[in-house]
């Protein structure tokens, strides 16, 4: 087993701690807002439906707010735009709480649930820092996506099982409203953290195009909306599973479970000195979170759901490596924060989707039919996956990386493999 020296390493980068904390504590809301909202609206109504419908509403604002975000902050820095968008979404998330709490007409909580879209990916803030220090070092970058992948399914781990704890046990508000504190502890430290900043990219470097424009980039969102969708379907039906079998509580636990496989595996993922074509590892790695959905349709209670959701995050957090480093090796560096921002938002739109469709499912067949819709989402995400491996490779070259070298060394080792 290799030593753990690269994560030592990468730390050694003056106020890379510092902000790398930071992102923990402003991440921590993307692990709580959306189980938190299903929580509370399931608590206060007994509506699945309603609860899946308002997480798509924030996860698609989110998606569609939230690369317009990104690209604001490549242009004139971090601090200048996460501040002000964040203000506008804590208010968002406090309306949407006193709504609930009212029993205000439904309407009122899909217009907060809205305006709480304005989260920004505090996620692809903290890699764009990592991709500015370690731009031109590729073994100290892939430690780094590989600490941040630790560090999001700790999050995933921590989330759950506090977001759905508070609601069910203090009152049912409580867990969005600690991931609004969350929020803003974790974006207003970062921001104030002014040297280790990525440098804006003024508008005469932009070319004005978006980041999506690019081939590669378009197949890595796509193919994230399906597995998003896999997500977001497994957050809504494990909760429903949970009530059914008379422990609602264990669904945070379950979850944590389930996170927990992807950060073991992220951990070890970080170690490796790999070679070979990273299109191809992507590959693979989105065809074992396809496979694994299987298992989950043979669930019978919640110790056999446990395990086979732990096995399944084994997968993860490996995969998400790779998305992040194909990212920057296809968007160029101006736009890197958008690029990241964009798979961000694909797994927005795919949790969406998946929570939504699992809701709906739920309340019209029961908790273990819900689980079929995790399964279909994972075919579609390797169909995806296969149909759009070509546009991966060779990488476009892209201005001001030092990914380039790289990644034509790797593309004709894959070549002449293929």
């Amino acid at each position: 087993m290799p030593s753990t020296s690269p994560y030592r390493a990468i730390f050694a980068a003056p106020g890379a701690k510092e902000f790398s904390a930071a992102g923990f504590l402003g991440r921590m809301t993307l692990s709580m807002a959306g189980i938190g909202v299903v929580t509370m609206v399931s608590e206060l109504t007994g509506r699945y439906g309603l609860a899946g419908a308002l997480s798509a509403t924030l996860a698609l604002s989110a998606a569609s707010i939230g690369p317009q975000i990104s690209r604001l902050v490549d242009r004139h820095g971090q601090r200048r735009v996460l501040r002000p968008a964040t203000l506008v979404a804590l208010t968002a998330v406090c309306g949407l709480l006193l709504s609930a709490h009212r029993g205000w007409p439904d309407w009122t909580l899909f217009v907060f649930a809205a305006g709480a879209g304005c989260v920004p990916s505090v996620g692809s803030m903290v890699r764009a820092r990592w991709a500015a220090i370690y731009g031109d070092s590729p073994r100290e970058l892939h430690a780094a996506y590989a600490w941040e992948s630790i560090v999001d399914e700790v999050c995933f781990i921590l989330g759950p099982v506090i977001s759905i704890g508070l609601s069910t046990t203090w009152f049912p508000e409580a867990g969005p409203l600690l991931a609004a504190c969350f929020l803003a502890a974790g974006v207003f430290s970062l921001t104030a953290q002014r040297a280790t900043e990525p440098v804006p990219h003024p508008r005469g470097q932009h070319t004005g195009r978006s980041a999506l424009r690019s081939r590669g980039l378009q197949v890595l969102v796509v193919t994230f909306v399906a597995t998003g969708a896999i997500f977001g379907a497994i957050d809504v039906v494990t909760v429903a599973f949970a009530e059914d079998e008379g422990h609602k509580g264990a669904a945070s636990l379950v979850l944590a479970v389930y996170a927990l496989g992807s950060c073991l595996a992220g951990a070890i993922f970080g170690l490796l000195r790999l070679s070979g074509s990273v299109s191809r590892r992507w590959l693979w790695g989105i065809c074992a979170i396809a496979v694994s959905m299987i298992p989950l349709q043979l669930v019978g209670n919640l110790p056999f759901l446990a395990v086979a959701l732990f096995v399944a995050g084994l997968a993860i957090a490996p995969t998400m490596v790779t998305t992040m480093a194909l990212v920057e090796r296809h968007v160029p560096r101006a736009h890197l924060t958008e690029g990241m921002t964009w798979v961000s938002t694909g797994l927005a739109v795919g949790v969406a989707l998946g929570s939504s469709a699992a809701g709906w499912v739920v309340d019209a067949a029961g908790a273990r039919a819900g689980y079929a819709v995790p399964a279909v989402a994972g075919v579609f995400a390797a169909a995806v996956a296969f149909l759009g491996y070509r546009r991966l490779r060779p990488a476009p070259q892209r201005e001001g990386s030092g990914a380039d070298g790289r990644q034509d060394h790797e593309d004709r080792t894959e070549q002449r493999v293929a």
